[in-house]
């Protein structure tokens, strides 16, 4: 992560920033060279003021543990999908991890209750997770998970966790969009200002990305990959989705488009680049979405009146040539058109 792991996830959020983030250690530092005995004084004396520092509260404690993987839990409330990392997603931090002797930068967790597998749960640094658990399955059994125990709640692990996953180019918008959905109702409170503010977010951008969660799970189907679906050209698409003649539209295409894509992988073929998904998918949604012309007859089944068009502004009819009928009979086929658009809800605004 850019800037030194961001910062640190800056500063573990800040949570008081006239905190100290030092170890007792680092104030127990000797003065000046001075004689022996004087020397062992000084550093004692040192070393009970820093104690004592830590006890007040004002110089945190920070702890580094080495843990067994197993014993730690992933956080739910993270963006980052733990099931669909592999080892080839995970391959540039394995290599690191092999040639720097073990992992450098701790992971955040926090302690759990009640889980007699577990005892810490990950915040951040699922990646880091994965791939000390991998390591440990694949030669390098006695490699140790490094992690730093914060005392955080749920709105602020959601932050810490966020803040990490903003820089990876590996955690999907679709991931992002859903995980920014859970979180506005389970942390603030469906409040979208709020929880802008609390992220330090635009609330049009926030407001985009929570469209783009509600994509249902058949039309994210049509997809090579969840992945794939980014939230500029999934944006227009969520949109579409709230008209309702379309949706329906969209839907059977997105099946359509999920089978198609499901044949080619196991041909080995190339799948549908998303550029191309969504295209058709907001074509056949445009497409179904206009109702069928409708067009009433008249002598011998000839067309004698057709509703060209039908909107807010009006009705445009057209009255065709040869239809074979009276004046009096078009009228009444001119009546009959403008029954049926009643009866089917789009008749004219009186």
């Amino acid at each position: 992560m850019a800037r030194k792991q961001k910062d640190y996830l800056a500063d573990l959020l800040a949570d008081d920033e006239a905190e100290a983030l030092t170890s007792p250690a680092a104030e127990a530092s000797p003065p000046s060279p001075a004689p022996a005995d004087r020397a062992r004084g000084t550093t004692l004396l040192g070393r009970e003021s820093a104690l004592a520092r830590v006890a007040t509260g004002e110089v945190r404690q920070v702890t580094q543990l080495l843990l067994d993987p197993a014993r730690v839990r992933v956080w739910p409330g993270n963006a980052r999908s733990y099931e669909h990392l592999t080892e080839d997603s995970c391959r540039e931090l394995i290599d690191s991890i092999i040639a720097e002797g073990g992992q450098k930068v701790p992971a955040v967790v926090r302690r759990v209750e009640g889980d007699p597998a577990h005892d810490y749960e990950v915040i951040a640094g699922t990646r880091r997770h994965w791939s000390i658990r991998w390591l440990r399955a694949n030669s390098y059994p006695d490699m140790k998970f490094v992690a730093q125990v914060a005392d955080l709640d749920d709105e602020a692990a959601f932050r810490l966790a966020d803040l990490e996953n903003r820089a990876r180019k590996d955690v999907s918008d679709l991931e992002r969009a859903r995980n920014y959905a859970a979180a506005l109702k389970a942390h603030y409170g469906n409040h979208l200002t709020r929880m802008a503010e609390r992220l330090k977010l635009s609330k049009g951008w926030l407001s985009k990305m929570l469209k783009v969660a509600s994509l249902p799970d058949a039309v994210v189907a049509a997809f090579a990959s969840p992945a794939d679906v980014q939230l500029k050209p999934a944006y227009p698409l969520a949109q579409a989705l709230d008209d309702k003649d379309r949706a329906a539209a969209i839907r059977r295409a997105a099946g359509g488009l999920a089978k198609e894509q499901a044949e080619l992988r196991a041909s080995g073929e190339s799948p549908l680049p998303s550029a191309e998904v969504i295209a058709r998918l907001l074509a056949a949604g445009h497409e179904r979405g206009k109702p069928e012309p409708l067009v009433i007859s008249g002598a011998h089944g000839r067309p004698a009146v057709t509703v060209q068009t039908c909107n807010r502004q009006g009705v445009t009819l057209r009255l065709h040539a040869g239809h074979g009928l009276s004046e009096q009979e078009l009228i009444v086929r001119v009546q009959d058109a403008l029954m049926t658009l009643d009866e089917q809800g789009r008749g004219l605004q009186r």
